[in-house]
Protein backbone atom coordinates (compact mmCIF):
# COMPACT_ATOMS: atom_id res chain seq x y z
CA UNK A 1 0.00 0.00 0.00
CA UNK A 2 1.41 3.36 -0.92
CA UNK A 3 2.02 5.86 1.53
CA UNK A 4 0.41 9.30 0.97
CA UNK A 5 2.32 12.19 2.86
CA UNK A 6 1.93 15.56 2.84
CA UNK A 7 5.01 16.98 1.23
CA UNK A 8 3.90 15.03 -2.17
CA UNK A 9 1.49 12.07 -3.46
CA UNK A 10 4.79 9.44 -4.66
CA UNK A 11 6.58 8.69 -0.59
CA UNK A 12 6.45 5.42 0.08
CA UNK A 13 7.25 3.72 3.13
CA UNK A 14 7.96 0.37 3.53
CA UNK A 15 8.17 -1.41 7.05
CA UNK A 16 10.69 -4.70 6.79
CA UNK A 17 9.62 -7.13 10.28
CA UNK A 18 12.21 -9.71 11.55
CA UNK A 19 9.42 -11.84 13.31
CA UNK A 20 11.68 -13.82 14.90
CA UNK A 21 13.82 -11.58 16.81
CA UNK A 22 13.07 -11.55 20.45
CA UNK A 23 10.85 -8.93 20.87
CA UNK A 24 8.44 -10.24 17.89
CA UNK A 25 8.57 -13.74 19.09
CA UNK A 26 7.35 -12.52 23.03
CA UNK A 27 4.92 -10.06 21.59
CA UNK A 28 3.11 -11.80 18.41
CA UNK A 29 0.43 -9.01 18.84
CA UNK A 30 3.00 -6.33 17.86
CA UNK A 31 2.95 -7.40 14.57
CA UNK A 32 -1.02 -6.86 14.12
CA UNK A 33 -0.56 -3.66 15.73
CA UNK A 34 2.06 -2.31 13.46
CA UNK A 35 0.17 -4.04 10.17
CA UNK A 36 -3.58 -1.60 11.59
CA UNK A 37 -1.17 1.77 12.48
CA UNK A 38 1.24 1.62 9.22
CA UNK A 39 -2.94 0.97 6.87
CA UNK A 40 -2.50 3.30 4.50
CA UNK A 41 0.55 4.89 5.20
CA UNK A 42 2.72 2.42 4.67
CA UNK A 43 3.26 -1.46 4.20
CA UNK A 44 4.55 -4.00 6.56
CA UNK A 45 6.26 -7.00 5.14
CA UNK A 46 6.83 -9.34 8.08
CA UNK A 47 9.85 -11.92 7.21
CA UNK A 48 11.30 -14.83 8.86
CA UNK A 49 14.20 -15.93 7.02
CA UNK A 50 17.08 -13.99 4.76
CA UNK A 51 15.17 -15.67 1.70
CA UNK A 52 12.07 -13.78 2.85
CA UNK A 53 13.88 -10.54 3.85
CA UNK A 54 15.47 -10.94 0.04
CA UNK A 55 12.08 -11.86 -1.64
CA UNK A 56 10.67 -8.37 0.47
CA UNK A 57 13.59 -6.12 -0.54
CA UNK A 58 12.96 -7.49 -4.22
CA UNK A 59 9.67 -6.17 -4.38
CA UNK A 60 10.57 -3.21 -2.73
CA UNK A 61 13.50 -1.88 -5.26
CA UNK A 62 11.28 -2.75 -8.14
CA UNK A 63 8.97 -0.73 -7.31
CA UNK A 64 10.16 2.12 -5.36
CA UNK A 65 10.07 3.18 -2.36
CA UNK A 66 11.23 6.63 -0.29
CA UNK A 67 12.23 4.82 2.94
CA UNK A 68 12.45 1.40 4.77
CA UNK A 69 12.09 0.85 8.23
CA UNK A 70 13.53 -2.07 9.71
CA UNK A 71 12.46 -3.90 12.47
CA UNK A 72 14.85 -6.32 15.08
CA UNK A 73 17.98 -6.69 16.41
CA UNK A 74 21.45 -5.35 14.92
CA UNK A 75 21.56 -9.02 12.60
CA UNK A 76 18.51 -7.47 10.93
CA UNK A 77 20.08 -4.29 10.90
CA UNK A 78 23.11 -5.60 8.94
CA UNK A 79 21.17 -8.55 6.69
CA UNK A 80 18.16 -5.58 5.57
CA UNK A 81 20.83 -2.72 4.93
CA UNK A 82 22.89 -5.85 2.82
CA UNK A 83 19.95 -6.87 1.13
CA UNK A 84 19.25 -3.61 0.21
CA UNK A 85 22.28 -2.37 -0.95
CA UNK A 86 22.19 -5.14 -3.36
CA UNK A 87 18.93 -4.21 -4.97
CA UNK A 88 19.32 -0.59 -5.14
CA UNK A 89 22.74 -0.21 -5.76
CA UNK A 90 24.60 1.58 -3.00
CA UNK A 91 24.32 4.96 -4.19
CA UNK A 92 20.38 4.54 -4.67
CA UNK A 93 19.35 3.60 -1.25
CA UNK A 94 16.04 5.13 0.13
CA UNK A 95 16.75 6.60 3.31
CA UNK A 96 16.33 3.84 6.34
CA UNK A 97 14.93 3.99 10.11
CA UNK A 98 15.54 1.55 12.87
CA UNK A 99 13.06 -0.02 14.96
CA UNK A 100 15.12 -2.11 17.43
CA UNK A 101 13.36 -5.42 17.94
CA UNK A 102 16.38 -7.49 19.49
CA UNK A 103 18.01 -8.63 22.43
CA UNK A 104 20.58 -5.75 22.38
CA UNK A 105 19.76 -3.62 19.57
CA UNK A 106 23.08 -1.75 19.88
CA UNK A 107 23.17 -0.01 16.53
CA UNK A 108 19.75 1.53 16.77
CA UNK A 109 20.22 2.92 20.47
CA UNK A 110 23.34 4.55 19.53
CA UNK A 111 21.75 6.32 16.31
CA UNK A 112 18.10 6.44 16.83
CA UNK A 113 15.76 8.83 18.56
CA UNK A 114 13.13 6.59 18.54
CA UNK A 115 14.56 3.94 20.47
CA UNK A 116 14.53 6.45 23.60
CA UNK A 117 10.87 7.66 23.16
CA UNK A 118 8.31 5.71 25.52
CA UNK A 119 5.89 3.32 23.96
CA UNK A 120 6.48 0.02 22.49
CA UNK A 121 7.29 -0.56 18.73
CA UNK A 122 4.06 0.14 17.21
CA UNK A 123 3.68 3.24 18.96
CA UNK A 124 7.30 4.40 17.38
CA UNK A 125 6.55 3.20 14.36
CA UNK A 126 3.53 5.94 14.36
CA UNK A 127 6.16 8.44 15.94
CA UNK A 128 8.04 7.48 12.72
CA UNK A 129 5.91 7.83 10.16
CA UNK A 130 3.85 10.80 11.84
CA UNK A 131 7.24 12.86 12.62
CA UNK A 132 9.74 11.33 10.68
CA UNK A 133 12.38 13.86 11.37
CA UNK A 134 15.63 14.91 9.15
CA UNK A 135 17.91 12.40 7.88
CA UNK A 136 21.37 12.22 9.09
CA UNK A 137 24.84 10.72 7.31
CA UNK A 138 25.74 7.46 8.73
CA UNK A 139 28.73 5.51 7.89
CA UNK A 140 28.69 1.84 7.48
CA UNK A 141 31.26 -1.13 7.23
CA UNK A 142 32.06 -3.37 4.00
CA UNK A 143 32.83 -6.69 5.70
CA UNK A 144 34.34 -9.30 2.31
CA UNK A 145 35.64 -12.51 4.05
CA UNK A 146 36.54 -15.80 2.44
CA UNK A 147 36.30 -19.00 2.96
CA UNK A 148 37.87 -21.79 0.87
CA UNK A 149 36.18 -20.86 -2.93
CA UNK A 150 33.07 -19.19 -1.65
CA UNK A 151 33.73 -15.25 -1.05
CA UNK A 152 30.69 -12.86 0.69
CA UNK A 153 30.30 -9.45 1.28
CA UNK A 154 28.00 -7.67 3.89
CA UNK A 155 27.10 -3.98 4.86
CA UNK A 156 27.80 -3.78 8.99
CA UNK A 157 28.06 -1.55 11.67
CA UNK A 158 30.04 -3.56 14.16
CA UNK A 159 32.92 -5.96 13.48
CA UNK A 160 34.73 -7.98 15.96
CA UNK A 161 36.88 -11.55 16.44
CA UNK A 162 39.16 -12.48 20.11
CA UNK A 163 37.18 -10.92 23.21
CA UNK A 164 34.27 -10.01 20.72
CA UNK A 165 33.84 -13.90 19.46
CA UNK A 166 34.65 -15.03 22.87
CA UNK A 167 31.96 -12.78 24.75
CA UNK A 168 29.31 -13.96 22.24
CA UNK A 169 29.85 -17.38 22.51
CA UNK A 170 29.27 -16.81 25.96
CA UNK A 171 26.08 -14.78 25.31
CA UNK A 172 23.94 -17.09 23.41
CA UNK A 173 25.37 -20.24 24.96
CA UNK A 174 23.69 -18.56 28.05
CA UNK A 175 20.32 -17.87 26.68
CA UNK A 176 20.92 -14.07 25.32
CA UNK A 177 19.80 -12.63 28.00
CA UNK A 178 19.54 -9.40 26.90
CA UNK A 179 21.67 -6.02 28.31
CA UNK A 180 20.84 -7.98 31.76
CA UNK A 181 22.26 -10.84 31.06
CA UNK A 182 25.01 -9.02 28.88
CA UNK A 183 26.04 -6.93 32.16
CA UNK A 184 26.21 -10.45 33.63
CA UNK A 185 28.75 -12.39 31.98
CA UNK A 186 30.71 -8.92 31.36
CA UNK A 187 30.75 -8.63 35.04
CA UNK A 188 32.25 -12.16 35.66
CA UNK A 189 34.80 -11.69 33.19
CA UNK A 190 35.98 -8.10 34.74
CA UNK A 191 36.67 -10.10 38.49
CA UNK A 192 38.06 -13.06 37.05
CA UNK A 193 40.02 -11.18 34.63
CA UNK A 194 42.46 -10.52 37.80
CA UNK A 195 43.73 -13.90 38.95
CA UNK A 196 43.21 -15.07 35.31
CA UNK A 197 39.91 -17.38 36.11
CA UNK A 198 39.23 -20.29 33.70
CA UNK A 199 36.15 -18.29 32.24
CA UNK A 200 37.58 -15.05 31.48
CA UNK A 201 40.94 -16.62 29.87
CA UNK A 202 37.98 -18.48 27.86
CA UNK A 203 36.95 -14.70 26.47
CA UNK A 204 39.70 -12.83 26.63
CA UNK A 205 43.60 -15.17 25.51
CA UNK A 206 44.52 -14.11 22.46
CA UNK A 207 43.19 -15.88 19.50
CA UNK A 208 45.86 -17.07 17.19
CA UNK A 209 45.55 -14.10 13.87
CA UNK A 210 47.56 -11.88 11.83
CA UNK A 211 46.81 -8.23 11.08
CA UNK A 212 47.34 -6.33 8.02
CA UNK A 213 46.28 -2.63 8.54
CA UNK A 214 46.38 -0.68 4.88
CA UNK A 215 48.69 -3.81 3.25
CA UNK A 216 51.19 -3.34 6.33
CA UNK A 217 51.32 -6.31 8.86
CA UNK A 218 51.31 -6.05 12.75
CA UNK A 219 53.58 -7.09 14.99
CA UNK A 220 51.64 -9.66 16.90
CA UNK A 221 50.76 -13.14 15.86
CA UNK A 222 47.82 -13.47 18.34
CA UNK A 223 45.47 -10.84 19.50
CA UNK A 224 42.51 -10.77 22.41
CA UNK A 225 40.70 -7.82 20.82
CA UNK A 226 39.78 -7.20 17.73
CA UNK A 227 37.14 -4.59 16.94
CA UNK A 228 36.07 -2.23 14.27
CA UNK A 229 32.95 -0.03 14.38
CA UNK A 230 30.87 3.09 13.10
CA UNK A 231 29.39 3.80 16.25
CA UNK A 232 31.18 4.19 19.68
CA UNK A 233 29.23 2.63 22.28
CA UNK A 234 29.24 -1.55 21.64
CA UNK A 235 26.67 -1.85 24.67
CA UNK A 236 26.95 -1.21 28.37
CA UNK A 237 28.41 1.93 27.83
CA UNK A 238 31.66 -0.23 26.13
CA UNK A 239 33.16 2.33 23.86
CA UNK A 240 35.87 0.65 22.58
CA UNK A 241 35.65 2.55 19.40
CA UNK A 242 35.79 5.99 20.62
CA UNK A 243 36.21 7.61 17.38
CA UNK A 244 34.00 5.83 15.84
CA UNK A 245 32.16 8.06 12.84
CA UNK A 246 34.94 10.79 12.72
CA UNK A 247 35.37 9.77 9.61
CA UNK A 248 32.90 8.27 7.51
CA UNK A 249 35.83 7.00 5.21
CA UNK A 250 38.17 5.21 7.53
CA UNK A 251 36.20 3.10 10.29
CA UNK A 252 38.07 2.50 13.89
CA UNK A 253 40.17 -0.34 14.27
CA UNK A 254 41.39 -1.25 18.15
CA UNK A 255 43.81 -4.41 18.14
CA UNK A 256 45.35 -5.45 20.90
CA UNK A 257 47.12 -8.48 22.04
CA UNK A 258 47.36 -8.15 25.69
CA UNK A 259 46.64 -11.04 27.84
CA UNK A 260 43.59 -11.89 30.06
CA UNK A 261 44.87 -10.44 33.45
CA UNK A 262 46.43 -7.31 31.27
CA UNK A 263 43.19 -6.59 29.71
CA UNK A 264 40.43 -7.03 31.87
CA UNK A 265 42.05 -4.08 34.97
CA UNK A 266 41.98 -1.72 31.61
CA UNK A 267 37.82 -2.15 31.64
CA UNK A 268 37.54 1.26 33.12
CA UNK A 269 39.59 2.76 30.34
CA UNK A 270 36.79 1.61 27.55
CA UNK A 271 34.28 2.48 30.01
CA UNK A 272 35.74 6.30 30.09
CA UNK A 273 35.77 5.95 26.11
CA UNK A 274 39.63 6.26 26.34
CA UNK A 275 42.54 4.25 24.58
CA UNK A 276 43.84 0.54 26.13
CA UNK A 277 47.25 0.93 25.54
CA UNK A 278 49.65 -1.55 26.09
CA UNK A 279 52.46 -3.57 24.23
CA UNK A 280 51.71 -4.34 20.75
CA UNK A 281 48.40 -2.48 20.91
CA UNK A 282 46.83 -0.88 17.36
CA UNK A 283 44.09 2.05 17.67
CA UNK A 284 43.79 4.33 14.65
CA UNK A 285 41.22 5.34 12.20
CA UNK A 286 41.72 3.30 9.03
CA UNK A 287 40.87 3.05 4.94
CA UNK A 288 40.98 -0.74 5.40
CA UNK A 289 42.53 -3.71 7.37
CA UNK A 290 42.29 -7.50 6.72
CA UNK A 291 42.67 -10.23 9.45
CA UNK A 292 43.84 -13.91 8.84
CA UNK A 293 43.26 -17.27 10.31
CA UNK A 294 46.24 -19.77 10.65
CA UNK A 295 46.74 -22.47 8.69
CA UNK A 296 43.59 -21.84 6.29
CA UNK A 297 41.55 -22.47 9.23
CA UNK A 298 37.89 -21.19 9.20
CA UNK A 299 38.41 -18.68 12.42
CA UNK A 300 35.38 -17.10 13.80
CA UNK A 301 34.31 -13.78 14.03
CA UNK A 302 30.88 -11.31 14.87
CA UNK A 303 29.25 -8.85 12.23
CA UNK A 304 26.58 -6.67 13.89
CA UNK A 305 25.70 -9.86 16.73
CA UNK A 306 25.80 -12.78 14.10
CA UNK A 307 28.75 -15.61 14.56
CA UNK A 308 30.44 -16.12 11.19
CA UNK A 309 33.93 -18.00 10.31
CA UNK A 310 36.19 -17.40 7.35
CA UNK A 311 39.55 -17.87 6.34
CA UNK A 312 40.43 -14.20 5.56
CA UNK A 313 37.80 -11.15 6.39
CA UNK A 314 38.38 -7.71 4.85
CA UNK A 315 37.19 -4.58 6.20
CA UNK A 316 36.65 -1.27 4.95
CA UNK A 317 34.37 1.82 4.87
CA UNK A 318 30.78 0.73 3.45
CA UNK A 319 28.24 2.93 2.15
CA UNK A 320 27.06 5.92 3.76
CA UNK A 321 23.30 5.95 4.39
CA UNK A 322 20.61 8.34 5.47
CA UNK A 323 18.74 7.59 8.89
CA UNK A 324 15.68 9.06 9.92
CA UNK A 325 14.72 9.50 13.14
Amino acid sequence: MDIRLGIGSNERIDVIVNTTARLHRTRPDLLARMARLAQGVAVVHPTTSLAELDDAVRVIAARGTSRVVLSGGDGTLMAGVTALARAFGEDHLPELSFLPGGTVATVARNWSATSARGGDLADRLEQLIAHPGASIARPTLRVHAECGEDREERIGFIFGTGLVAGFFDRYYAEGARGLGGAAKIVARIFVESFWGGAYARQVLDPMPCTIEVEGRALDPKAFSLVCAAVVKDLGLHMEVTYRAGEDPRRPHLVASPLSARQLGPRAPLVLAGKCIGGAGHFDDLVRDFAVRFPDGAAGPYVLDGDMLRAEVVRVSAGPVLRVVG
